[in-house]
């Protein structure tokens, strides 16, 4: 079934993990027909997690569509993950989404995962509702968790529902705040039951909070507020959908979100859709069911029998078999079967409306993020800014071999999951795969595994170190060759001394002919050559200036590859004695944590050998940390900033310059560097 765009609604279930928003999509299937069983994320049987890595871990690894109908609407769920390794399914789910449901634990209240979620609404500007979840569990406390929300993101967090106690501490049904009903459960109906006296002063003093956040919107409610008159029901029902839109109001649900979420907006009320033409001028486009078709494609998913593509109707809508352009490529992708997607199940359709969302099989050049656009059309729409990964590991094959299955599944893998890059490391000889974090990492193993047959194993990077002299000597090299015929012979007197001008310098001082110039450029690229391993270590060889003073040369036997040779000989004869050391890389750090981390940070960095440059509030209240930190020791630390801050910190590095490594390192950096040629020899 075909709806229209003032009765469809996108919603992404956002919070920390293991909060309940997979039950919670998961009930709201259930009671509205949309599956015959309710489902657990213990057993293994929910329809939004349905990925083997999903069941293994009994945790969301990626946003998952649930499309719930209700009373003529339909409510695109997305639930997403809650653990910060997989943030990057978070962001394809909220540039299609237009309201967001925070799902807090009753239980724990305001987590870590809650301010993020919380953060990424308001940046994305979008209305935003809590559900208070497990109230029916030990320990839980809704007003505890209530206030929680309240302390921490301000008078905006309002309470739409609370749950309502009858006998025991059992929730059996809740308390709808705006009219001061209560209604108890029966299946998804709610039956309305007298409103126990003991509440009724509580009730009165949440309405009255709710009244006053509405009417701080509307000079004409905020009058009618301050001179005590009652708001009749379709003001406030009005006042309260303004103030959601806007912003201004985060209403609190509990056991009732299949009502609450009713409430939020259609498409085209919160989104104006901004991106460029294709002249590369700014444009706006609204959601507008007669325009020309444009989609976003948002998430990308891969199997054995290509790509899969889920896209948002942006305008007008999409048919089965129209063709549709990608302003990226240029190339026209054509839209075979459509299908309407509930966890791992398609339903084949003949038409996605503007501001619903479906999906497309086998499209050929297109990505996530890309936009498509019909005819008359070019607009390219704003895409999905993802994180930069920050966790590095070397990935290698248990069994040697297998380096192309790697790549060939890392490859597919990154179709499906742009928030992780490849970098084949030609210099350190390994294939360094990086993301968010060790779990980010673990699952994709874990995927090459199962669905590439390969089996991998992680490993530190190494380093890119480099050496470098300290002082000048003057060497010669002498290369002499006679097996019959035609000899060689190369002899060349060097000088090498430091330099900070450049990687490498090299000038020629011979006189009288001693050298032909002709020979050299062969000079030159023998040391050139000979610079690609160092004497300690085997890293290349920077910050050399080269001089070629005198030699010698015979006219037979003389040519380029002799000269290049003797360039070579003296390389390896001068440089031992240039009191040769080891440059190791230093970053540039940005770390952004609260202020009551600080002190943590900052110990822990003192211990990475790190110096801070200096320190500086951004405008969520957080401190920002300048500091440069040699590379070999930050390996490790998007895992120890998250245990630190409780996940709450974030950084961001890149490569500043080379200094020379402390003696120890340096010792540290030759031994290993022997046992990896011993290891290679074997």
């Amino acid at each position: 079934m075909a709806y229209s765009v003032d009765k469809i609604r996108n919603i992404c279930l956002l919070g920390h993990g293991g909060d309940g928003k997979t039950s919670l999509a998961e009930s709201l299937l259930f009671l509205t027909g949309g599956t015959d069983r309710l489902g657990k994320v213990s057993d293994g049987t929910t329809v939004c997690d349905y990925d083997p890595e999903e069941i293994k871990r009994q945790i969301s690894i990626s946003a998952s569509l649930a499309p719930v109908e209700f009373e003529g609407n339909i409510i695109n769920i997305i639930d997403t993950p809650g653990f910060f390794d997989f943030a990057g399914e978070v962001a394809q789910a909220l540039r299609v989404a237009d309201c967001g449901v925070i799902v807090v634990s009753a239980k724990d209240g305001c987590a870590v995962g809650t301010e993020k979620a919380w953060k990424e609404t308001v940046k994305r500007k979008l209305p935003r509702f809590f559900y208070i979840s497990k109230i029916d569990e030990e320990n839980a406390d809704f007003d505890k968790a209530y206030e929680s929300l309240r302390n921490k993101f301000g008078n905006s967090v309002t309470p739409f529902v609370i749950p309502l106690f009858e006998d025991g501490n059992k929730p059996t049904g809740v308390i709808n705040i705006l009219t001061k009903q209560a209604f108890k459960a029966d299946g998804i109906k709610l039956v309305e039951v007298p409103l126990p006296a003991a509440k009724a002063e509580k009730i009165d003093r949440l309405h009255e909070a709710l009244c006053e956040s509405v009417a701080t919107n509307s000079e004409e409610l905020l009058d009618k507020f301050l001179a005590g008159e009652p708001f009749t029901p379709e003001e406030l029902r009005n006042g309260l959908r303004t103030a959601i839109i806007a912003g201004d109001v985060a209403p609190v649900l509990c056991g009732s979100a299949y009502t609450g979420v009713l409430s939020g907006p259609g498409p085209n009320e919160v989104r104006v859709e901004k991106g460029v033409d294709g002249n590369g001028d700014p444009v706006e486009l609204h959601y507008d069911p007669n325009g020309k078709p444009v989609a976003l494609v948002f998430k990308t998913v891969t199997d054995q029998y290509g790509r899969f593509s889920f896209f948002k109707v942006m305008s007008g809508k999409v048919t089965a078999d129209m063709t549709l352009t990608n302003p990226r490529t240029g190339t026209t992708e054509k839209m075979g079967h459509l299908y309407i997607v509930k966890g791992k199940k398609n339903y084949e359709v003949k038409e996605i409306n503007c501001g619903d969302i479906g999906a497309v099989s086998k499209l050929a050049d297109t990505r996530t993020g890309d936009t498509l656009c019909g005819t008359g059309i070019n607009v390219m729409l704003n895409g999905i800014d993802f994180a930069v990964p920050c966790y590095s590991q070397a990935i290698a094959p248990k069994v040697k071999g297998s380096e192309e299955k790697i790549a060939t599944g890392l490859s597919r893998l990154r179709d499906e999951d742009p928030t992780f890059s490849i970098v084949n490391n030609a210099e350190t000889r390994q294939l360094v795969i990086s993301g968010s974090g060790d779990q980010h990492l673990d699952v994709l193993c874990s995927k090459l595994k199962t669905k590439f047959g390969v089996e991998v194993e992680l490993s530190a990077p190494r380093v890119p170190y480099r050496e470098k002299i300290r002082k000048k000597v003057a060497v010669e090299g002498k290369h002499k060759k006679q097996s019959g015929g035609h000899g060689q012979y190369g002899h060349v007197k060097m000088e090498f001394e430091p330099t900070n001008e450049a990687d490498y310098i090299f000038e020629e001082r011979t006189f009288g002919g001693s050298v032909p110039k002709n020979f050299h450029p062969a000079v030159d690229k023998g040391i050139r050559d000979a610079m690609e391993r160092g004497v300690l270590a085997g890293y290349p060889m920077v910050g050399l200036k080269a001089i070629l003073v005198d030699g010698s040369y015979h006219d037979v036997d003389s040519n380029e590859l002799s000269f290049k040779m003797a360039a070579r000989l003296a390389y390896k004869a001068g440089i031992p004695q240039a009191n040769p050391a080891i440059l190791e890389p230093v970053c540039s750090m940005k770390i952004t944590v609260p202020d009551s981390f600080m002190g943590d940070v900052i110990g822990d960095m003192n211990k990475r050998r790190g110096r801070i440059m200096g320190m500086n509030p951004d405008e969520d209240g957080n401190q920002v940390i300048d500091a440069e930190v040699p590379q070999a020791e930050i390996s490790d630390y998007a895992i120890t900033l998250r245990s630190m801050t409780q996940g709450r910190g974030s950084f961001s590095y890149q490569f500043e310059r080379y200094e020379d490594a402390p003696p120890t390192v340096q010792e540290k950096v030759i031994s290993e560097s022997k046992l990896l040629a011993d290891a290679d020899d074997e």
